[in-house]
């Protein structure tokens, strides 16, 4: 049936463009059909995949690491239900996503229809916003209502779906009623903080001993901002998966190696856009003593989460420091200058050991490579202009240390592995001048690693190391020690470099030290390329070794699950 330049498809393929979309991450379908020529069309790109969890996964990297919106394009019943690992992802990351889909013609819905849910029920949790379009009419102002809902206006953001029955897609859309304010783009608002809630906080930061800076998803776009916040108060600096890279790891104010002390030792605590979630002890007591805190951000999931704030603004990161800057104008800080120098010391100490032995760290005794020697070897070769995906449970633990980069992405708060190689290929077909290092452990990198043949026919400049151990090793190693046996969580020493040979791509596997440099520079001349390196199952992670696969009751790690058990029995 052809498509008429009005049909409901065509507007939503001009609506994308006229809002700057360039690409979809998409896998093809009957009941989308009509978008995906329409886009097409319209000269949008299309990142065909091949599974929609990965298409989710792609839009969801693009967002967060361009800052515009993700859309994704996903076929119905099973095309939808692949997708919901992803849409769950972006969900709980609070990214920016617009994911479309289609259903059966509207005569044939309910009838047994092929492909026929009701998808909004499944997606309404998980979503800001999930409407089924059937009035042709009302495509655009949908279109817009869902964008500016993905976007966060007027709260938080994240992602939002919305699908059209076929003979919707078809219908003619009256030109009267396409109204140029809805494909209009809308600049996105700038919240400014309450005066007196600025001057609040000021009094409280500028007279704070010991001030820690924690930053989070809220915080990006706001780096020059953050540091110049650093300088003038002198606090610590703690950046977390959701922020890395935003401020330089050789800043002063920066303590990572520190970060168990500087949380236990703060009097107040600034949160930049970040929840105070498994990650941060839900900011217990326990954790971080007699702490203040100063919570801000332009989301009030982000305000007020687990531990409320003495001071709680809601504004603009950016805009909202430049406020608390310009209100503290020449007032001299009460930070202790002794604490903060001794945790910059400390942490300078400990990083520079750790770096050092990255080099000379020994094989295990099965004969398999460190993965502090593998993520060294990469870390050689990470410039100025990198991105790093890091994907995988035990090795996610080495690499959060390991590893460091200018831009970085990870599975994430919902912890969702598998996102390696889709991000890594959003990552390099968005930035195509940049290095993209995909590091991902084997269990995980099995989750899309048929996205290998995506990388191959988008020419995707990506590099993917695979952490080979054949095991699903913090399971294994919480198997040993709480339960006395291995059951279920061994894999094999698969070949992964052949696999991606077969699919036309660059593969090598590596399976001795002193070979890594090498590999890696013939990755990089030939992207894209994939390195499988058999790295040691002796090796413990400090994910493994803090009772993470155990699960705890009230922390997610072991001693912060003591500390909680301490601090309420004190109580």
């Amino acid at each position: 049936m052809k498509l008429t330049d009005n049909c409901g498809a065509a507007v939503i393929a001009r609506f994308l463009r006229a809002r700057g979309v360039d690409r979809l991450f998409a896998l093809c379908g009957g009941h989308i059909m009509p978008i995906w020529m329409r886009a097409d069309f319209e000269g949008i790109r299309i990142i065909d995949v091949r599974d929609e969890r990965a298409a989710v996964h792609m839009a969801q990297a693009h967002a967060e690491l361009t800052g515009d919106l993700g859309v994704a394009l996903v076929t119905a019943g099973p095309g939808l239900t692949n997708a919901i690992t992803g849409i769950a992802n972006a969900h709980v990351s609070r990214t920016p996503l617009l994911v479309l889909s289609g259903m059966p013609p509207n005569p044939q819905q309910g009838r047994g229809a092929l492909q026929d849910l009701d998808h909004t029920r499944l997606v309404q949790s998980i979503t800001r916003q999930a409407r089924t379009v059937r009035e042709p009419a009302l495509i655009l102002p949908e279109l817009d209502e869902a964008v500016s809902r993905a976007l966060g206006d007027g709260g938080d953001p994240g992602p939002v779906y919305l699908d059209f029955p076929t003979d919707t897609l078809r219908a003619e859309v009256p030109a009267v009623l396409q109204l140029p304010e809805h494909y209009r783009p809308k600049p996105r608002r700038m919240i400014r903080p309450s005066r007196q809630d600025v001057a609040a906080a000021v009094d409280l930061l500028w007279s704070a001993k010991r001030p820690l800076v924690i930053s989070g998803r809220g915080a990006r776009g706001a780096g020059s901002e953050v540091i110049a916040l650093l300088d003038r108060l002198g606090a610590a600096y703690l950046d977390t998966g959701e922020s890395r890279g935003l401020v330089p790891d050789d800043h002063p104010s920066t303590v990572a190696a520190m970060r168990g002390i500087a949380m236990a030792e703060a009097d107040v605590v600034v949160t930049l856009g970040r929840r105070l979630d498994f990650q941060l002890a839900y900011g217990s007591p326990a954790v971080f003593a007699n702490a203040r805190f100063v919570r801000i951000s332009d989301a009030v999931s982000e305000l007020r989460d687990n531990r409320r704030g003495d001071v709680e603004l809601l504004g603009t990161t950016s805009e909202t420091l430049r406020e608390l800057l310009d209100v503290a104008g020449n007032r001299t800080p009460a930070t202790d200058a002794a604490w903060i120098e001794g945790l910059r010391t400390r942490h300078r100490e400990r990083s520079q050991k750790f770096r050092e032995s990255m080099a000379a760290i020994p094989d295990g005794a099965d004969g398999g490579i460190h993965p502090n020697r593998l993520l060294g070897a990469v870390q050689e070769r990470i410039g100025a202009t990198a991105i790093a995906v890091i994907d995988g449970g035990d090795l996610l633990s080495f690499a959060r240390v390991g590893l460091s980069a200018p831009a970085m992405l990870d599975p994430g708060p919902f912890g969702c592995i598998g996102v390696g190689v889709p991000y890594g290929i959003a990552a390099s077909l968005a930035y195509p001048e940049r290095p993209v290092f995909v590091v991902t452990g084997d269990g995980s990198f099995g989750f899309n690693a048929i996205e290998i043949d995506t990388a191959v026919r988008h020419k995707a400049p990506l590099v993917i190391i695979v952490a080979n151990n054949g095991a699903w090793q913090i399971e294994v190693d919480d198997q040993k020690k709480t339960h006395g046996k291995v059951a279920g969580t061994r894999l094999q020493f698969a070949d992964h470099a052949a696999m991606a040979r077969a699919f036309g791509m660059h593969g090598e596997r590596v399976t001795r030290a002193d070979d890594l440099a090498g590999a890696i520079d013939r990755a990089l001349a030939n992207r894209p390329a994939l390195i499988d390196v058999v790295v040691t199952t002796d090796a413990q992670s400090s994910d493994s070794k803090s009772g993470l696969a155990w699960v705890p009751d009230l922390q997610a790690v072991a001693a912060w699950d003591d500390a909680e058990r301490r601090w309420r029995a004190s109580s």
